[in-house]
């Protein structure tokens, strides 16, 4: 036995003798991580007793996820959302000083290269939907305005599926868009209002929520990736605090910071000048964005 082995193998000691067995890890790195992953799950089956078939039951739940994964579809990225640990990181990844706007998780449907639009522009292609008016400033943690910063925006439409899922329905890049903020930081564009919309449920993380009582909706956002030189990425959204699913987020996307006032205004010189036909939604949301990461591994 070698001085890195820990003896034979027992329900008491499993933690020891498996980890011992890494020592000669290639990546102190991969060491550290299947040390803690090891201990946990260890812990986790100790304190569950599972028997053999529950155990089984869990080994083929992995392997129809990992079946039903593909270029288009990855049910183990939806497995990680639905049980938080997709957020969980990006929180640890996204850690951000007083004041900043936080993050949240990007989301399968990004597309890049969106067009680049002037400010003001309407993202709405095919004029479905309720009408909508979102502006705002970016700003540094002191309160200065940015200039230069570069704005991705994408939505769901009013029927809540992205132009990416209703290819030859919806036009190309339709409520998409890259904006530019002028030296007042300020930006504004037009939208339509968008809706709650259900992750992909017909597989297995949907088979796991109905079995555990939860429902699979998104409540309804907007999407943000904002970019200036001098500051770190922020990759965001808006939310309706007046959604229904607004506390039940299916990827826990939701946070206080990020729910954004919808105001109904009815107002017809408004609506003229902004070339609406009627009453419109609007929104008014300021980002704040950090300066680099002083966090580095």
């Amino acid at each position: 036995m070698e001085a890195h082995e820990k003896g034979f193998f027992s329900e008491e000691n499993s933690v020891e003798v498996v980890t011992s067995r890494n020592a000669n890890a290639k990546s102190e790195r991969l060491k550290e991580v299947m040390e803690v992953v090891t201990r946990k799950l260890h812990e986790a089956v100790k304190e569950i007793e599972p028997t053999q078939d529950e155990w089984m039951q869990a080994i083929q739940f992995l392997t129809r996820t990992g079946h039903l994964c593909n270029d288009w579809r990855q049910e183990f990225i939806l497995l990680s959302d639905v049980i938080g640990v997709s957020m969980l990181v990006d929180a640890i990844n996204n850690r951000k000083p007083a004041g900043a706007s936080e993050s949240t998780v990007l989301g399968p449907f990004h597309v890049a290269d969106a067009p680049q639009l002037p400010m003001g522009a309407n993202i709405c292609l095919d004029q479905k939907g309720e009408d909508m008016v979102i502006s705002g400033r970016i700003l540094d943690t002191s309160g200065k305005p940015v200039a230069g910063a570069v704005l991705d925006v994408w939505q769901a439409n009013d029927e809540g599926f992205y132009d990416v899922q209703q290819k030859g329905m919806q036009p190309d890049f339709n409520l998409r868009g890259v904006f530019r903020t002028g030296a007042d930081g300020r930006y504004w564009f037009r939208a339509v209002k968008p809706k709650c919309y259900p992750i992909p449920d017909d597989g297995t993380v949907g088979r796991l929520l109905r079995d555990l009582g939860r429902d699979p909706y998104r409540p309804a956002h907007l999407h943000f990736i904002i970019k200036a030189d001098g500051f770190e990425t922020l990759v965001t959204h808006i939310f309706d605090p007046d959604d229904p699913h607004i506390d039940s987020d299916a990827v826990f996307g939701v946070k206080e910071s990020l729910l954004a006032e919808f105001k109904r205004v009815d107002d017809p010189a408004r609506s003229k000048e902004l070339g609406f036909d009627g009453w419109f939604w609007e929104v008014e949301y300021d980002f704040v964005l950090a300066g680099p990461s002083r966090l580095a591994r």
